[in-house]
């Protein structure tokens, strides 16, 4: 699969000497959804912006699907669509006309059928005529996304797109992100809510304190640093570990009423050892004579990850 954003040795710095970005190094490939996570303050919208032709690099190159934007920025920008955090357009204005404004200002025939479709993809249809400003928060957010996606672009960034909306709004955005997927579009999103990165994404990148810590497809990244942790509820208080458990990784609560053990990394219930492990577990309990009420079993999820890999980098 090809590379359809390249950024090499990126650099940020403020006329305050704040250091935004240091030297970042990322490619994105063709037709995936990347998920770019990271801190307040990490450096995503820098970086984002920076791709986008809103703020300017002090160092570095990006280059998208062949175009360097600071060369060709114009044949650049084309291949982009951005949805901001902010709620940034005119309130004046019409939702028909700032879409069609949109496709236009970047230099697209007029093809009304086709602002038609994203206006109805995004539940925008009955409000066409009407002017932004007497919308609620979520359908100027739709409104954001409908400019992004005037211009039919190949490469669709979404910065916090989820932030302060309702449920349907989100449900109806990821849905709408698949099927832009499906059609060929490369997805680069940003977002707080870790779980949507985990249903969506096919790769996640950690950024924090402006660098780069991670790249690593999702699932490898849940083998890798995952952990599964396994608790078995007993009937009767213990006041130690059984000397036939010895062989396992066992630790017993406090007040003696459960046993517990954790498995890091690819073994953590990917691969049947902690099924195995389980089974062993039982068994030995049951040769000891002790009896056990239920067993709970829990994975990792990836903010459970994000958190631990941020929290090492600090």
């Amino acid at each position: 699969m090809d590379n359809v954003l390249s950024v090499e040795n990126l650099t940020k710095t403020y006329a305050t000497g704040f250091a935004a970005l240091k030297g970042v190094d990322l490619s994105i490939r063709r037709g995936e959804i990347f998920a770019l996570l990271g801190p307040n303050g990490a450096g995503k919208t820098t970086l984002i912006g920076i791709v986008c032709g809103l703020v300017r690099a002090s160092g570095g190159k990006v280059t998208v699907d062949g175009f360097d934007i600071a060369v060709d920025y114009r044949s650049a920008r084309k291949k982009i669509g951005l949805v901001p955090q902010e709620l940034a357009t005119n309130m004046f204005e019409t939702v028909w006309n700032t879409t069609v404004f949109s496709r236009g200002l970047f230099g697209k025939k007029a093809n009304p059928a086709y602002v038609e479709k994203v206006l109805r993809d995004l539940s925008l249809w009955d409000k066409k005529d009407a002017n932004i400003r007497a919308l609620s928060g979520g359908m100027k957010r739709r409104v954001l996304i409908a400019k992004a996606l005037a211009h039919e672009p190949e490469i669709l960034f979404l910065d916090e797109p989820t932030a302060g909306v309702d449920v349907e709004l989100r449900r109806d955005m990821w849905e709408m992100v698949r099927k832009l997927r499906e059609s060929g579009v490369t997805i680069i999103l940003t977002t707080h809510y870790i779980e949507e990165a985990e249903d969506m994404a096919d790769r996640i990148g950690v950024i924090d304190k402006g660098e780069i810590i991670l790249v690593e497809e999702k699932h490898a990244l849940m083998r890798r640093l995952g952990q599964t942790r396994v608790c078995v509820s007993l009937t009767q208080k213990l006041d130690a570990i059984p000397e036939g458990l010895f062989d396992l990784p066992l630790t017993l609560s406090p007040d003696g009423k459960s046993l517990s053990f954790t498995q890091m990394g690819e073994s953590a219930g990917h691969d049947g050892s902690k099924d195995a492990s389980l089974a062993r577990l039982l068994k030995n309990l049951i040769a000891q004579g002790v009896d056990f009420a239920s067993v709970q079993s829990s994975q990792s999820s990836l903010e459970d990850i994000f958190i631990d890999l941020v929290g090492k980098s600090r």
